[in-house]
C-alpha cells in the first residue's frame, strides 16, 4: 500500500510540474534588429530571462521576433505568421528607430500619419486575440545632449504618437525613450554620440541591454 501511495504521489509532482510548465506565459518581443539581437548573449530579452530567475519568477516563454531593417508597416504585414499564429499572452511591440532612421539613410522612412495608422492596426488585431500589449518608445539616434542629434526632434515627435497610443488604447508604456535621456543627462557629461548606451548611435551596448530588460522586465512581472 505504501508504495502504491509512493507511486501516486510521484505521479501527482510529475503531472504538477507538467502543469507549471504549460502555464508559463508566452512573450512575445516584436521589432526591429534591436529586438533580433536581444535574443543573444548579454541581449536585452536574454537579461529579462535573468532577472526572471533571480526573482523566482520564471514563469515566461520569452521569444524573439525581430528582424533587422523592419519599420512598423513590416511588422503589420508579418504579425500573423510570427506572432498571431504562436498565440503569445503578452506582446512587447519595440519599433519607430527605422521607420524616423531611414528617412536619412535611405529616404525610405514613414512619415508620422501612416506610422500611427499602422501601429494603430496592429494593436487592435492583438486586442482582437485578447493578448496583453506593451508599447515602447524607440530610444535614440545618436546620445548626444539637450537635442543635440539631428533626428531627436522626429524621435520625440514618433515617442508622442506611441504615448498617446498607450494611452488612448490603456495600454501599458515602456518610455525608453525617457528612460536614455535622462541616463545620459547624468552620465553623459562629455556629450558624447555613442558609447554610453549603444555602440553605434543606436544599437545597444551592455549597458543600454541593461537598462531596456530592466524597464521592460518592471512591466512585464506586474502584467
Amino acid at each position: 500500500m505504501r508504495i502504491i501511495k509512493f507511486l501516486l504521489s510521484g505521479v501527482a509532482i510529475v503531472v504538477c510540474m507538467a502543469f507549471a510548465y504549460q502555464q508559463k506565459k508566452k512573450v512575445i518581443f516584436f521589432g526591429d534588429s534591436i529586438t533580433q539581437a536581444g535574443i543573444k548573449p548579454g541581449g536585452y530579452i536574454t537579461r529579462i530571462g535573468e532577472l526572471a530567475g533571480k526573482e523566482q519568477k520564471d514563469r515566461y516563454e520569452l521569444v524573439g521576433a525581430g528582424i533587422g531593417g523592419n519599420k512598423v508597416y513590416d511588422l503589420y504585414l508579418r504579425l500573423e505568421d510570427d506572432v498571431l499564429s504562436k498565440s503569445p499572452e503578452v506582446v512587447i511591440i519595440y519599433v519607430g528607430v527605422n521607420d524616423v532612421w531611414h528617412k536619412q539613410t535611405s529616404r525610405t522612412g514613414t512619415d508620422a500619419d501612416k506610422f500611427e495608422k499602422f501601429y494603430s492596426a496592429i494593436i487592435n488585431k492583438l486586442k482582437e486575440k485578447n493578448c496583453k500589449i506593451v508599447l515602447c518608445t524607440p530610444a535614440v539616434i545618436g546620445e548626444k545632449l539637450n537635442g543635440g542629434n539631428e533626428l531627436d526632434g522626429e524621435l520625440d515627435k514618433y515617442s508622442d504618437i506611441i504615448r498617446s497610443l498607450a494611452t488612448r488604447n490603456s495600454l501599458p508604456l515602456v518610455d525608453l525613450r525617457k528612460s536614455f535621456l535622462e541616463y545620459n543627462q547624468k552620465y553623459n557629461s562629455a556629450g558624447a554620440e555613442s558609447g554610453i548606451l549603444t555602440t553605434d548611435r543606436v544599437h545597444l551596448n551592455d549597458k543600454g541591454n541593461q537598462l531596456v530588460a530592466d524597464e521592460m522586465w518592471k512591466v512585464i512581472k506586474a502584467l
